[in-house]
């Protein structure tokens, strides 16, 4: 079995903040007239749990509220946008318009995920100067971990450079696809035009071959359908809005230019016949053909595909994530696979959603990796860590038998706190372990200068002494905890003993017990239910230097000359895992 590391998790409390409080060790409420909520002590088991719990390292810290702040309780903003690839930094105005994959040379490979590389197709030339002799078109995309080459597709290139145009007008084969600006120049013409197909035009001809060219799709793509049918819709809803009675229409667009002329002519009046004759639109009807988002599904590609798959076997399909990565959804093969653009990432900046603080907010340029502003909560604090006290050569913890822990507190603030922990006499669950802090009040130092410990210690060698010694019985086995004294004490971190008496996974259930409730007590160990975690109650408390506020700085100024500090407080819930319990 693989050993197992000690761990702490620290809840956020914006997980419980709907639920009703109350604090570790307090009994529940008999007197009606008591109206304070009061809180179960937490369970590391409940499914809540799996979403309440992180490590310190992954948490932040918000100085204005003064509370931990979980990757669910910020607010993310975009800073940047970028390529991973050319590092090249996009607008998010050109990522709203042109959609989040960047449009410039960057590609991947559809087969492999490998980044891919222009080459040309021309025969390499031997000689002297050779190496700086420049090649001509056509050119092809190829990878160099799988040998993929875009010429397997009929695609090639007449440039170097600008390949997102170039792939945007080339299909399978090298045929050409109209872009989305021709699209939207056609669409406007026939608009202009007033062409309107009609069912008796699409329907005219006895072996259907004008409907055919109508809905004909070979020229439009997954990106352009949507676009023609998005155009189409528009007009639609322009065209045939319903307007009300007071002469608005149905949407109450106020946010138009004209929603002023029109609430105006609420007041100037107008008679009940424009208003009907304003009512009387035409109904709204559905795409017709190809430029207008029409695509009618042909029962030949489907046995087109069953015929494929017979001869080119089930090694040419693609996999479910070589077809999420394609634009069109319609890819079954290896041979109908295009090159992938690479997907632009984001820089985000973190702001605390109470008060909209900012958290965490890092470097404008795409090069840098350093941050403006972390407020990260390992800084403000106090570290969590728990060992066996003695090493053993199990790393299983024994039912039954009394274990020592110990639990060291690492203060990361210049002021000493003062820490109280409290967890209950059992542990929750089907399997309750008792637990027992021997010191649960203490103070730690502050996190000063280590220089200015050593000097301050230099004079104390006795103490120096004593301390060498109390290492010394300790790895005798002649030192012994004591109830109410801490275990060790350094410049800023403290480590006092917690006793643990594992609990037996093997169930007794009592005679009197009925056959379901035997059968349940009785079930088989869940997934890491032989786990021993122990939830901790952690109130941590320090004077710290009060902050600026906007009164002006006289008041600052005097309450700095009389040394007043701000008292402060956090508290929250922590869960220790130290390792697993031995089956019987």
């Amino acid at each position: 079995m693989a050993s197992f590391a000690p761990y702490a998790y620290i809840q956020c409390p914006c997980t419980e903040s709907n639920l009703p409080t109350r604090r570790l060790g307090s009994e529940s409420p008999t007197d009606p007239l008591e109206t304070e909520q009061e809180e179960p002590t937490f369970d590391p088991r409940a499914p809540r749990a799996n979403y309440s719990l992180y490590p310190l390292e992954h948490l932040l810290y918000c100085e204005d509220c003064h509370q931990i702040r979980c990757p669910r309780c910020v607010i993310d903003e975009l800073v940047a946008c970028y390529c991973p690839n050319c590092l090249f930094e996009v607008p998010i105005s050109t990522v709203k318009s042109e959609g989040n994959r960047c449009t410039r040379s960057c590609f991947q490979c559809p087969i492999c995920i490998g980044p891919l590389s222009v080459s040309s197709i021309e025969a390499q030339r031997d000689g002297l100067g050779a190496e700086f002799a420049a090649y001509g078109g056509p050119y092809v995309l190829s990878c160099g971990f799988c040998n993929w080459s875009s010429d397997e597709i009929g695609i090639q290139l007449d440039k170097p450079n600008s390949i997102y145009n170039q792939l945007a007008k080339i299909r399978h084969g090298g045929k050409s696809l109209t872009n989305a600006r021709e699209r939207r120049k056609e669409r406007e013409e026939r608009s202009k035009l007033g062409y309107s197909p009609t069912i008796e035009e699409e329907g005219g001809s006895e072996d259907g071959q004008e409907k055919t060219d109508l809905n004909a799709t070979e020229d439009f793509d997954a990106e352009s359908q949507f676009g023609n049918l998005k155009a189409f819709y528009q007009a639609q809803l322009s065209e045939s809005s319903p307007v009300s009675s007071l002469g608005l229409p149905g949407d109450y667009s106020y946010g138009s230019p004209g929603a002023l002329s029109r609430i105006m002519g609420l007041y100037t009046g107008s008679s009940f016949a424009d208003k009907k004759s304003r009512t009387k639109k035409g109904i709204m009807r559905e795409a017709r053909d190809a430029p207008e988002g029409l695509h009618i599904f042909s029962p030949s590609s489907d046995e087109e595909a069953v015929n494929r798959l017979r001869t080119e076997g089930w090694g040419n399909t693609v996999s479910t994530t070589q077809r999420k990565e394609q634009s069109e959804q319609n890819t079954h093969f290896l041979s109908d696979l295009r090159p992938i653009p690479y997907l632009l990432r984001t820089r985000r900046s973190k702001r605390c959603k109470t008060c909209r603080h900012i958290l965490s907010k890092p470097e404008s340029k795409v090069h840098s990796t350093r941050f403006r502003i972390r407020l990260v909560a390992l800084n403000y604090i106090p570290s969590i860590t728990i060992r066996p006290l003695q090493t053993s050569s199990s790393s299983l913890l024994r039912p039954m038998k009394p274990t020592q822990f110990l639990l060291t507190f690492k203060n990361p603030l210049f002021d000493s706190v003062k820490v109280n922990i409290a967890t209950a006499a059992k542990t929750p669950g089907r399997f309750s372990s008792k637990v027992t802090v021997l010191c649960p009040q203490f103070e730690v130092g502050a996190n000063t200068d280590a220089w200015e410990e050593a000097l301050r210690e230099g004079g104390n060698k006795g103490g120096e002494r004593e301390k060498r010694r109390t290492k010394a019985e300790a790895s005798e086995g002649q030192h012994q905890a004591e109830a109410g004294k801490v275990w060790e004490r350094g410049r800023n971190w403290v480590s006092v003993v917690v006793e643990v008496i594992p609990a037996s996974l093997r169930v007794q259930a009592p005679a009197f017990l009925k056959s379901e409730e035997l059968q349940k007590d009785e079930s088989p160990l869940r997934e890491d239910e032989d786990v021993l975690e122990i939830p901790v109650f952690v109130r941590v408390e320090w004077e710290a230097d009060p902050t600026h506020d906007d009164t002006g700085g006289l008041a600052a100024a005097g309450a700095k000359d009389k040394e007043v500090k701000e008292k402060r407080e956090l508290a929250y819930w922590c869960v220790l895992g130290i390792g697993r319990i031995a089956r019987d």
